[in-house]
């Protein structure tokens, strides 16, 4: 089996194409990313291309599975700069999977792209209009209506939405860092027991995995055929409580609109890369059910709060990876 994977460099690429290169039924994958790394992973080779042009298609040439995970999280100053990439990005591998006659697509939906559903645990049936306040969960939404055109016109291919909680590895602290708290919180304070204190907007409750065992559910799904999609998440639920046993601080519950408010202010400061609609977007979406992924065999092997302190505690000693997304926060990589 020959599988494409966009975005191979990135967070969940990188545990990815690890899990694909460990399966024996793949002979070959094709890493597609920005920038070529000095990470070689085994029976895969590297292709630096835009998945917008025709190079992307004739590097889908023998392909018999493309996994889609590219996707930009910045800048949110500039929405319209991650529309390009991830809408326009994603609309053009899909149609570069047609026009490669490839027969199967996985696509990196996310727990984000659900409707509003604070509180209640949601199946894979569960409406996918993600509250229209951040980016990124108006983007996941929208490519999952461009998905069921593309599945109503292409019936010859089958197509796979993963759709996971919050994924989080050692490798990826510095990047993730990066993404949502900017450079002016100081890395010391994420060490466990450090803050004596956590405010924690009232009703937060969400889910981790962590992205080796997200990665065993691409795995499955892709050796599999599994068509359709898939809920991917540990237990447990992180909420108030569980936050604070994770950071090692009692915490504090606080009005969502202070919350809101305040990372507003200082995002519009800059001093944060975050704003205050992907805080509205967390506090708005459900929890979900894993059933159907685990009938195909998934059980993680870290728990939710595991993979959350292990990206916490990377965060605090400046951890990264080999590959240029995720480069430690002292290698001084742009």
């Amino acid at each position: 089996m020959r599988v494409v994977v966009t975005g191979a460099t990135g967070n969940i690429g990188t545990s990815v194409v690890e899990a694909l290169a460990a399966e024996p039924t793949i002979d070959h994958i094709v890493a597609v990313a920005r920038r070529v790394p000095e990470w070689k992973p085994p029976k895969t080779t590297f292709a630096a291309v835009d998945i917008r042009s025709d190079d992307f298609v004739a590097a889908l040439s023998g392909a018999d599975v493309v996994v889609h995970l590219a996707w930009a999280f910045q800048p949110t100053h500039d929405p319209t700069a991650t529309w390009e990439v991830n809408v326009l990005g994603g609309i053009a591998v899909f149609d570069a999977v047609r026009r490669a006659g490839v027969r199967s697509l996985v696509y990196s939906s996310s727990v984000g792209a659900y409707s509003p559903g604070a509180g209640t645990q949601v199946d894979e049936d569960w409406p996918t209009h993600s509250l229209p306040v951040a980016a990124y969960g108006r983007e996941k939404s929208y490519l999952e209506r461009c998905l069921d055109a593309f599945e109503l016109a292409n019936p010859q291919i089958s197509v796979t939405r993963l759709r996971p909680a919050f994924a989080f590895q050692w490798e990826s602290a510095s990047e993730q860092r990066r993404i949502f708290a900017g450079p002016f919180v100081p890395r010391p304070l994420l060490q466990h027991g450090r803050l004596p204190v956590l405010p924690v907007p009232a009703g937060l409750a969400f889910q981790a995995v962590h992205t080796d065992d997200l990665a065993q559910a691409f795995r499955l799904v892709v050796v599999a055929g599994a068509h359709g999609a898939f809920n991917v998440a540990a237990d447990p639920v992180i909420d108030a409580r569980v936050l604070g046993e994770v950071v090692g601080a009692r915490p504090v519950t606080v009005p969502p609109t202070v919350a809101q408010v305040a990372v507003g202010a200082a995002w519009r400061l800059r001093a944060v890369p975050a704003d205050e609609g992907l805080l509205r977007l967390l506090l708005s979406l459900p929890t979900l059910d894993t059933q159907r992924i685990r009938k195909l065999g998934w059980q993680p092997r870290h728990s939710g709060t595991e993979a959350l302190r292990v990206m916490l505690d990377g965060v605090a000693e400046g951890s990264g990876g080999s590959t240029p997304p995720l480069h430690p926060d002292d290698a001084g990589v742009s």
